[in-house]
């Protein structure tokens, strides 16, 4: 049995004290201790910043000898709510004593609650759950090809599914075999069949390529997270939604990073007022404790999935549903896409005007999704990261010259001051001469 619920305050007090107390006289691992552990052990596949992290709370995270930095990746956008959240906590606490798993070869009271409410809250017939954000992408395609048999009439293996260059969803073969970044690609040939890309905002190539009889699907993230937070062109999306139609195509969009308030909207294609024929979510959908995505669409598409043609062994589980229920109340409770919306505007202006014209190239972003290009000429962005790390602010570059800002949406205007502070210190710091 569980141990009666704690509120955040009380587990804090409890970490402290045994993190912290010198007289329990228990050794604990230094940075770098933890550190060439993880190496020994671990793949090689990440390349983290030097920073041992050992508890968070709200948009702060600490590390082992209790050095607090404002968390500026939340895990890849899943923490929009931030860390530790009560209500997301409390949740998972109290559903894990209740039934955690069962998988979907039977119902439970959770999953068709939790069903109901997420399709409610985004306006589709269906949702079909997963579990990581590159599973949903690919039931996206999967149900665009069986779409594209069953529905466009496509005759059989000659289904093709349109990307956006500089794409990114994942790192399963499907994936890699959409990506144009060949450190995602390359050596994992051959590819999925049946699989290109267009160039990113751009409707002339796209209408192109959805002149084709053959094309059942088109997947694009909203704005590109990964590419460096690239937005598109005012009436790109509306675009986007007019020639799917106009051509028959269905059009994924991919939210999973972009989704759940991070970019100031509920979702980011709400900035024009479209609706894709499929929507996906993820990260965020598990109130960052737990992995949950979705697809989301209307009948006359999710039903041509029939039973035994796909799915998930713990997707739609009782405690995944009670956390993205959860999850889904907070962002909607506390306001959280207005939120980001209001902070992301002043991040966006005080770095434009205040950050050194040499150092940063450009400032872009929607809501609290936000990154600058560095110029490479006196800084890498890996380098600019070490820097504000020291500073108390931890951020993640993508690519090379390119740092993305995604702090959680439960960020307060002095909390935003205070980490805005950091940034320049760090960026004006930077020698030019």
């Amino acid at each position: 049995m569980l141990p009666k619920l704690c509120s955040t305050s009380q587990i804090i007090n409890r970490l402290e004290t045994s993190l912290f107390n010198k007289d329990l006289g228990i050794k604990f691992l230094s940075t770098k201790e933890i550190i060439d552990r993880e190496k020994k052990y671990a793949a090689h596949n990440y390349h983290p910043l030097p920073v041992a992290l050992s508890r968070g709370e709200g948009v702060f995270v600490w590390d082992v000898k209790g050095k607090r930095y404002f968390d500026y990746l939340s895990g890849y956008s899943a923490n929009n709510f931030g860390h530790c959240h009560p209500k997301i906590v409390q949740t998972i606490q109290k559903q894990a004593q209740i039934l955690h798993h069962t998988s979907r070869a039977f119902y439970s009271d959770v999953f068709g609650e939790y069903a109901q409410f997420v399709t409610k809250l985004f306006g589709y017939d269906k949702v079909m759950p997963m579990n990581t954000g590159v599973e949903a992408d690919d039931t996206a395609c999967k149900i665009s090809r069986k779409w594209g048999y069953k529905v466009k009439k496509i005759p059989k293996n000659e289904a093709k599914m349109i990307f956006a260059v500089d794409n990114f969803w994942g790192r399963s073969l499907a994936a890699v075999s959409a990506s144009t970044d060949p450190s995602s690609f390359e050596g994992y040939g051959p590819f999925m069949p049946g699989f290109s890309c267009v160039p990113y905002n751009d409707l002339i190539a796209l209408e192109k390529a959805l002149q084709d009889p053959l094309v059942c699907g088109f997947m694009v993230e909203p704005i590109q997270g990964e590419a460096g937070v690239v937005v598109p062109s005012e009436g790109y999306l509306k675009g986007v939604r007019n020639l799917c139609t106009k051509y028959n195509v269905l059009w994924t969009a991919d939210e999973i990073q972009t989704g759940l308030g991070r970019t100031g909207k509920r979702l980011a294609v709400d900035y024009e007022d479209v609706k894709p024929d499929i929507l996906v979510l993820g990260k965020a959908l598990g109130g960052g404790v737990y992995p949950v995505s979705a697809c989301l669409a209307n009948d006359p598409i999710m039903l041509v999935i029939e039973p035994g043609t796909h799915g998930s062994t713990f997707g739609g589980n009782p405690l995944g549903s009670k956390v993205a229920i959860a999850a889904l109340e907070v962002l909607e409770e506390e306001n959280l896409a207005q939120n980001a919306f209001e902070l992301g505007e002043i991040f966006r202006v005080q770095l434009r005007k205040r950050l050194s014209k040499d150092v940063v190239i450009e400032v872009r972003g929607r809501g609290l999704l936000n990154a600058i290009v560095i110029n490479k000429n006196y800084i890498e962005a890996w380098d600019v990261c070490l820097k504000m790390k020291e500073n108390g602010l931890i951020a993640k570059h993508t690519h090379d010259n390119i740092i993305r800002f995604a702090p959680p949406l439960i960020m307060t205007k002095d909390q935003l001051q205070e980490s805005i502070e950091i940034i320049v210190k760090t960026i004006n710091s930077i020698e030019t001469k």
